[in-house]
């Protein structure tokens, strides 16, 4: 699987916590949204906790390879809390960005112990 990290990588674990802390500032945004950037509180609510329940089931599912997906689907959900608070373009590319770099970097430990397996 090309969106998914073998069962020994030691990165899955930085992913684990890329998400985890995504659970927490996802849900922090909420009260950004409504007391700065004025959103209706079930908007933010939505947006923000929607966000957050998604890092959370992904977080829970990093065994399997299904949690890798719903982890890849909750970076751009992440980037688009933009549309309700600017900030969280920031925020959310800042995570998206943490996971592509902790994704490839796994990728390429793969690589170097399976060149030196041959």
């Amino acid at each position: 699987m090309r969106y998914a990290l073998p069962a020994g990588n030691p990165m899955r674990v930085v992913l684990l916590c890329v998400l985890l802390f995504e659970v927490v500032v996802f849900g922090l945004a909420v009260p950004v949204m409504i007391l700065v950037s004025g959103v209706a509180p079930t908007a933010a609510a939505l947006g923000g906790g929607g966000a957050a329940l998604l890092a959370l089931v992904a977080s829970g599912l990093m065994r399997k390879p299904i949690g890798y997906l719903v982890g890849w689907v909750a970076q751009p959900v992440g980037i688009l809390l933009g549309l309700l608070t600017p900030s969280m373009w920031v925020v959310g590319g800042m995570f998206a960005g943490l996971w592509v770099l902790c994704f490839v970097l796994g990728r390429r430990l793969d690589a170097q112990a399976a060149a030196r397996a041959t």
